[in-house]
């Protein structure tokens, strides 16, 4: 990626990459030492359970909401910006915070201020890479790069200097997503420059079985990864994994995602976005059945690669499906409506799996291979209902 043109100015896909890999620094933190600091502060197991569920409620409120403001606006940067500074300030708040109610609005409000945005700031990204003609793909890989060094650092810090260290950290790192969105480039084309404008003008235009199918074929997907995420821990010691392999698995598993952000370009050329979306589908199905029957560490690492496949290619291609069929004047309230269906498809998953995990253990990997297989079918279903776009 070439950092200056010819004026000697940063390239928009320079300055857009900085602000990726500072987005998710501060979540990085959050989910590695958030629930040791939340006990820290004296809250209670369900206390920390309404915390970080609240958050995920809230978004299912408010995020189509956002993107339509963010559509509305003159650009999308003006939401993105207005995002990233309030979940720079809201946080300072917990540095007063005492006591449960307290610490539950601002971390609220800070967990949601960044969220929202994250979508408006996809869409936007991946906008402007067609216009420009840049890796959308790179500049989403450096987000997980970002999340990938912050979670090996803190780790340290925290070890080093105690659990008093979280709160410091998570509130610079938001400050930092604030300032790095202050440099933001315009994403819309300036005027006289023509924009990639092709596709739905509304919503309602695309609101048909065929869009939407996949779209819900990816929230089911999306889902296991947030069962992952909060049992595969849990399930790694129960079949007497060390903490150490635990921690090298999970490793494994977002260098995996981060190599197929910025190498996504190859499989893009190859690929429509439905297929690639098959392909994460099938990924899917042989990750979560094998790992349902306990399998032994070198295989777990074998499957952790997968990860590259059943997150990374899945998301790049329900981003690139979005892109195809919708014009900018509704790319983030699309990108909103795509979420909401993957924030609503994470509930359930969470409410189901909790259960199922306690009673049958890892045979409840059973479960996520079931739901990738339906939703590869829904993928299916749509491509026999409208055939994909030509180059």
């Amino acid at each position: 990626m070439t950092v200056a043109g010819g004026d000697g100015v940063v390239r928009p896909e320079v300055r857009t990459g900085v602000f990726f890999f500072c987005q998710f620094l501060s979540v990085g933190v959050a989910n590695g030492f958030g629930g040791i600091w939340f006990a820290s502060q004296g809250l209670s197991v369900e206390q920390i359970g309404i915390i970080n569920a609240v958050p995920l409620l809230t978004m299912l409120i408010i995020t189509l909401f956002v993107g339509q403001l963010a559509d509305r606006a003159p650009d999308w940067r003006t939401v993105i910006v207005a995002g990233a500074i309030a979940s720079a300030v809201f946080p300072i708040g917990l540095f007063f915070a005492d006591g449960f109610w307290p610490i539950l609005f601002f971390w609220a409000a800070s967990v949601v201020a960044q969220t929202a945005i994250i979508p408006v700031a996809d869409a936007a990204a991946i906008r402007l890479s067609r216009r420009r003609g840049f890796d959308y793909g790179a500049i989403r890989g450096y987000g997980t790069l970002g999340y990938l060094i912050v979670i090996v650092v803190s780790g340290y810090l925290v070890l080093w200097f105690g659990i008093a260290m979280f709160l410091p950290l998570f509130v610079g790192l938001a400050m930092l997503r604030g300032l790095a969105a202050l440099w933001l480039p315009r994403f819309r084309a300036p005027p006289g420059e023509p924009g990639v404008n092709m596709g739905a003008r509304r919503l309602r235009e695309v609101m048909q079985p065929w869009f939407v199918l996949p779209l819900i074929g990816f929230a089911l997907l999306h889902s296991a990864h947030f069962i992952l995420n909060a049992f595969q821990g849990l399930l790694f010691r129960e079949q007497g994994i060390g903490a150490e392999t635990i921690g090298w698995l999970i490793a494994v598993g977002a260098m995996a995602e981060t190599m197929m952000f910025f190498t996504f370009r190859r499989f893009a050329n190859r690929f429509t976005a439905r297929n690639l979306l098959l392909i994460a589908a099938a990924a899917g199905i042989v990750r979560w059945t094998a790992m349902a029957f306990s399998p032994g560490v070198p295989l777990l690492f074998g499957l952790q690669l997968l990860h590259s496949l059943t997150y990374a290619l899945g998301f790049l291609g329900v981003m690139n499906f979005i892109a195809n069929w919708t014009s900018e004047d509704i790319a983030a309230e699309t990108q909103g409506f795509a979420t909401v269906l993957q924030e609503a498809a994470a509930v359930l998953a969470f409410l189901g799996f909790g259960w199922l995990a306690g009673t049958f253990g890892a045979r409840a990997y059973l479960a996520p291979a079931g739901i990738a297989f339906l939703g590869g079918f829904l993928v299916w279903l749509s491509l026999r209902m409208q055939t994909p776009k030509s180059a």
